[in-house]
């Protein structure tokens, strides 16, 4: 994700980190130097190379540009569910720790293994989920700090976040049994792992679920005909200003269309993703925090602007 404070008016027009036109520029160029040479063989040879009717293209366009604003919409959606998503996990590991405050209070050396066994689970479920909707990511650091006993099942599982999951309602239970939890705080607690399934549940859902292909491949085939065929109406009218208004035009469409796609996996490794690794790592510096570490690494900066 880029962040950055907001540049000059002046500096907006040079930047390249986090804009699309390193993705597009080929496709402009191209466009630009089709333009180019409409417009020469336009002038040199008429009949061969004839003006049409621009009045299309202004329509096209304008049906164009709504459905790329209907889809980079939904695109949107998608990464600012994501990203609340993250934000809940972040809010219910904290609300985790300050709850299970009432085992380290408790007296007992068993409670206060189980505290500290609960918030390490999940510190690893944070990392784990990072590997689970970023495949390719490095897993040492949820087996960093995942108990030991536990490592051999997690490599093993399908699913790792969910196993992590089944564990921490595994503990719970055995607290609930021994009586150092009443019924009341067993349901709090339980009710904690259940948030945090939900927002496993809703990080999968946006995964495997994208945007309709057909509506991508139509707007796809749509902008580049478009840009393509844009030079034919205005090689006469606008002459060798065509391939500039031309490329213009292809930077906001082309560019319109490739941020969708950014947007439309929230989890990827892109410039304009969500920066899901710094947001686990602010769960474990945190929790580790509430475990008494004083051995804090500090909170996820930027990187070039970009925040992974």
């Amino acid at each position: 994700m880029i962040v950055r404070d907001r540049p000059t008016l002046l500096k907006l027009f040079f930047i390249l980190r986090g804009s699309v036109i390193q993705r597009i520029f080929p496709q402009v160029l191209f466009v630009f130097a089709l333009s180019a040479f409409v417009v020469w063989a336009h002038r040199v040879d008429p009949g061969l190379v004839p003006s049409v009717n621009s009045g299309p293209f202004a329509l096209l366009g304008i049906a164009l540009s709504v459905f790329l604003g209907f889809r980079n919409n939904a695109c949107y959606d998608r990464w600012w569910e994501a990203r609340k998503d993250w934000g809940q996990l972040i809010f219910t590991a904290r609300d985790l720790a300050r709850q299970t405050l009432v085992l380290a209070d408790a007296g007992s050396a068993s409670a206060a293994e189980a505290r500290q066994r609960l918030l390490n689970i999940t510190i690893a479920l944070a990392h784990a989920l990072v590997c689970h909707l970023r495949p390719g990511s490095d897993g040492a650091r949820a087996l960093a700090r995942l108990p030991a006993d536990l490592v051999p099942g997690y490599q093993k599982s399908g699913n790792g976040p969910d196993f992590l999951l089944r564990e921490m309602g595994r503990t719970l239970a055995s607290l609930r049994a021994s009586g150092a939890i009443s019924d009341v705080q067993w349901a709090l607690f339980d009710g904690t792992v259940g948030r945090m399934s939900a927002v496993l549940a809703a990080c999968e859902r946006i995964r495997n679920t994208p945007v309709p292909f057909g509506y991508t491949l139509l707007l796809h085939r749509t902008a580049y005909l478009f840009c393509f065929l844009l030079p034919f109406g205005f090689a006469d009218a606008l002459g060798w200003a065509t391939p500039f208004v031309t490329a213009l035009v292809a930077y906001t469409f082309f560019g319109l269309d490739a941020l969708g796609d950014e947007l439309e996996e929230p989890f990827g490794v892109l410039p304009n993703d969500l920066p899901i690794v710094a947001l686990a790592e602010t769960i474990e510096i945190n929790l580790r925090e509430a475990l008494g570490e004083t051995d804090l690494p500090p909170l996820p900066q930027p990187k070039n602007y970009i925040l992974m």
